[in-house]
């Protein structure tokens, strides 16, 4: 008799989870993508410094609209000013590169996904161009992708109308613990120097939102991609709920 008991209660723990995999929106089941990789060097090159470009990139099965919006963002990485022409593709930034570049010049592109939770896709994109110089520029950006609506969330989509000086204030207090962190909060001419900046790349990451900085915006290059955080409990009543997590 016990071990009767004991194989019912088995398979309705079986069938339970079962059921609750079953029943979960297929935007909170994580997604995995096929990876796009290649290197090229400049056509007819053969010494050991050719001009070279690093793509690395991720493709969506199904997910048309995610996969063009991956490469418009990393194509958008590479301009030097905003106004500047966006390349067709990928494959065109990089012919036009080579066909310009000199000896040593080398450009990588990379997607990757950082998390996956309550159905948000969080991207992280980076870029490295070496022109010539000390040293090469690199550049980061962040998407935050709404699986269920299908678009890639602005901070205006995340916040609770009429919240966005509130969330920069907590920033703001973010920067500062950062600051303490780092032992830089008794430096005044570091603060003077690298003073507060807003950014665009705001993720909801699962554990904090993360707000991540490009070189030369809070902190010198040597200082990399400096990361703030802000607590979710911090964020009652500035982000929308469905945007906690758990709450998706």
């Amino acid at each position: 008799m016990q071990l009767l008991k004991t194989t019912l209660f088995a398979a309705l723990t079986v069938s339970l989870i079962g059921c609750q995999s079953l029943f979960q929106p297929a935007s909170n089941q994580p997604i995995t993508p096929q990876r796009i990789a290649w290197e090229h060097t400049q056509p007819g090159c053969q010494a050991d410094d050719c001009p070279l470009v690093n793509i690395d990139t991720l493709k969506f099965t199904d997910q048309p609209q995610l996969n063009a919006l991956i490469e418009q963002r990393l194509l958008e990485m590479t301009l030097d000013s905003p106004g500047d022409p966006l390349p067709a593709s990928l494959q065109s930034y990089e012919r036009n590169f080579l066909a310009g570049a000199q000896p040593g010049w080398s450009s990588y592109l990379q997607a990757k996904v950082r998390e996956q939770h309550d159905g948000l896709l969080i991207l992280e994109l980076s870029s490295y161009l070496a022109t010539g110089g000390a040293h090469g520029m690199p550049g980061r950006r962040l998407i935050n992708y709404d699986r269920k609506l299908e678009k890639a969330l602005t901070l205006q989509d995340m916040l609770l109308p009429g919240q966005e000086d509130a969330f920069w204030k907590l920033a703001q207090q973010a920067h500062r613990r950062w600051l303490a962190a780092e032992k830089l909060d008794q430096d005044g001419e570091y603060q003077q120097t690298w003073p507060f900046q807003e950014t665009a790349n705001v993720a909801l990451s699962r554990g904090a939102v993360l707000l991540k900085y490009d070189v030369y915006s809070i902190a010198p290059y040597s200082s990399g991609h400096p990361e703030l955080k802000i607590p979710y409990p911090q964020l009652n009543g500035v982000l929308k709920p469905q945007y906690f997590p758990g709450r998706g």
